[in-house]
């Protein structure tokens, strides 16, 4: 393997115009779940952002957080600001792995492994996060529920890092995070959930049930309509449109269904008086 490592933004962004098959790597947590089999992985080159600085630090503005490339699940959990505002990013990190994993891993990195499982990137969408894209040809904003194009797809050229991940500052008066898998820590997600509701209307993302984390949009107009729904049942209709679940190691795509609308039901029944 080959290991470049730039000590500037701009020189990471100048080996990825030149090398578009060198891979951007920073926590390298997902990386390396799979170094052992995936041997075609100590194969490749790979772009060390560690000495990036410019890309580790979060901010605050008047409209919005804005997490760094290197920003990771830790610096979010250790900020009291966060947890006041967006109370669901806590919650995401918290059930990303263990600690070790908390401290190095980064929001950037879990959108771009493109997981259906990826428990930071359903928090981020439901808040409208917005992922900022730049290349030695300019910045590109693209906003994260329109960010993946299939399985393992995304709107992200081989010559562009995430430099940022723009959160809009909100009021919600709904905001919901579930994860459900094996045991409490350290699983991978079966059915993961996340729900808000601000002036801009209602968000309803889910993980582990499609080919990428997906906004449920029947679900969505369902809740904007206030249909009465008197049972978990009531949102199957919905769920038909919005998800596409498989039976694979960790569940059956029957359960998926069940539990996720289970969890919508649940945990919205006491905000909506529609939901009885």
């Amino acid at each position: 393997m080959s290991v470049l490592s730039p000590g500037t933004l701009g020189e990471a962004l100048g080996i990825l115009a030149k090398d578009h098959a060198a891979t951007p790597l920073s926590g390298g947590t997902d990386l390396l779940v799979h170094w052992p089999v995936r041997l075609e992985a100590h194969e490749r080159t790979y772009l060390d952002l560690s000495g990036v600085n410019e890309l580790k630090a979060h901010t605050w503005t008047k409209r919005d957080l804005v997490l760094g490339g290197r920003t990771t699940y830790w610096d979010i959990v250790g900020d009291s600001q966060a947890a006041r505002e967006f109370p669901l990013l806590v919650a995401a990190a918290r059930v990303v792995g263990a600690i070790q994993i908390q401290t190095r891993g980064t929001w950037a990195g879990n959108i771009v492994n493109a997981s259906p499982a990826a428990d930071g990137v359903p928090a981020l969408m439901a808040y409208g996060a917005v992922v900022v894209l730049e290349s030695t040809a300019g910045r590109e904003e693209v906003p994260l529920d329109r960010f993946y194009q299939g399985y393992k797809k995304m709107s992200r050229r081989p010559d562009q890092l995430i430099v940022a991940i723009r959160i809009p500052r909100r009021s919600y008066d709904v905001q919901v995070f579930q994860k459900v898998g094996s045991r409490r820590a350290q699983a991978i997600t079966k059915v993961g959930l996340a729900i808000t509701r601000s002036d801009l209307g209602w968000r309803v993302v889910a993980n582990s049930v499609a080919p990428t984390v997906c906004r449920c949009h029947a679900v969505e107009h369902m809740l904007e309509s206030k249909v009465p729904v008197s049972s978990p049942d009531g949102f199957f209709q919905g769920l038909e449109r919005d998800i596409s679940p498989i039976d694979d190691i960790r569940s059956t795509a029957e359960y998926r269904k069940i539990v996720l609308s289970r969890l919508i039901y649940f945990e919205l029944r006491g905000a909506c008086d529609w939901i009885t």
